[in-house]
């Protein structure tokens, strides 16, 4: 069915196409006899493929990546295809528009995606009204995990956001299963600062400190982003040795445009952003392989950058991540992709 919709919607831009997308979706979902066909199509027995990482269980190892479904909006329909879990945000405090269109872009020379978002979503209330209503109607959908990716609004200044990060943790820690610290986002000014070793190790020490006052706490991840040097990296180890945090995430998009196959001047007409995708796959490997050396078997990674093959999701495995997950690979490569790496894996 993709290889018929993926012209129609590649003549469309593609923030149009996403929207596109989730109304069709939807309308599946929404019909018994979608729901029905979808199952069908593309979710596997989850008695065959179910892990348990992080004292959660997983109906399998493959998750959709933050930014697909920012404001928890498709939930039914993503749970239909397959995923085993599903990560919504990144959410901010207050609602923000994010930046100006066009600010989405394909490579389709190098099955990559270039974007500056900056965190648009409708806010924090907004979504913990909708995820609230998902617990309601029956826990999860499909039996689905749900993390939480958190981060800062613009016009917080960074001596002042872990309020921001503070305020998501409680309010949404009623209806999410794991956390994930977004302070890796090339697209909001100077956050990517905050990755630094002392304000990070502040942050994450806050949002502990929180979680440990919870009767049943619940697992932290930060996620990284590929672009880190080596001591940037140890750093990291560091933070997360020190903070006890559940894991990382490894990695978030490329500010890197090196050996890309679309024309310089294409990639330069399409301006400032992250890249995310095939180019993506060796870079984010080689940090998952150093850090699973350096942090040992414990602290979770989820592996993701250029999985767009079972064989990628497998090179991820191999590399020490004990979780994939996709994002740039459904552009191209549908939804299928899902049930092919979950047999793979």
């Amino acid at each position: 069915m993709y290889s018929l919709l993926k012209p129609l919607l590649f003549a469309l831009s593609p923030e149009k196409a996403h929207h596109l997308t989730f109304q069709l979706l939807d309308l599946a979902a929404a019909n018994p006899l979608g729901r029905i066909l979808l199952r069908r199509w593309y979710v596997l027995s989850k008695a065959k493929n179910d892990v348990t990482i992080m004292g959660l269980h997983f109906p399998n190892r493959i998750g959709l990546a933050a930014g697909f479904d920012k404001d928890g909006k498709h939930i039914h329909g993503l749970a239909l295809l397959g995923f085993g879990f599903i990560e919504v945000g990144t959410v901010t405090p207050i609602p923000q528009d994010g930046n100006p269109q066009p600010r989405l872009f394909r490579l389709p020379a190098d099955e990559a995606l270039i974007n500056r978002m900056g965190f648009n979503n409708d806010g924090l209330d907004a979504l913990a009204q909708r995820l609230r209503r998902l617990r309601e109607q029956g826990a999860a959908a499909e039996g689905v995990i749900i993390g939480g990716n958190i981060g800062k609004n613009k016009m917080t200044p960074n001596e002042n956001a872990s309020d921001d990060y503070l305020r998501c943790f409680e309010t949404l820690f009623p209806w999410v299963d794991y956390f994930v610290v977004n302070v890796s986002s090339p697209n909001t000014p100077n956050l990517r600062a905050l990755q630094e070793k002392a304000p990070l190790t502040q942050l994450l020490h806050l949002l502990q400190e929180e979680n440990k006052k919870k009767s049943v706490s619940k697992p932290i991840l930060l996620k990284i982003a590929p672009d880190l040097t080596t001591s940037q990296l140890d750093d990291i180890v560091d933070i997360v040795k020190t903070t006890g945090i559940a894991g990382l995430i490894a990695t978030n998009t490329t500010i890197d445009r090196s050996g890309l196959k679309t024309p310089t001047v294409e990639v330069e007409q399409m301006g400032l952003g992250g890249l995310s995708g095939a180019p993506v796959r060796a870079r984010s490997t080689e940090v998952i392989r150093y850090l699973r050396e350096k942090l040992g078997t414990t602290p979770v990674i989820i592996g993701v950058g250029g999985i767009d093959s079972p064989a990628a999701a497998q090179e991820k495995i191999a590399a020490g991540a004990n979780l994939v997950q996709v994002y740039s690979g459904l552009v191209y490569q549908g939804p299928g992709l899902v049930k092919r790496i979950a047999e793979a894996i």
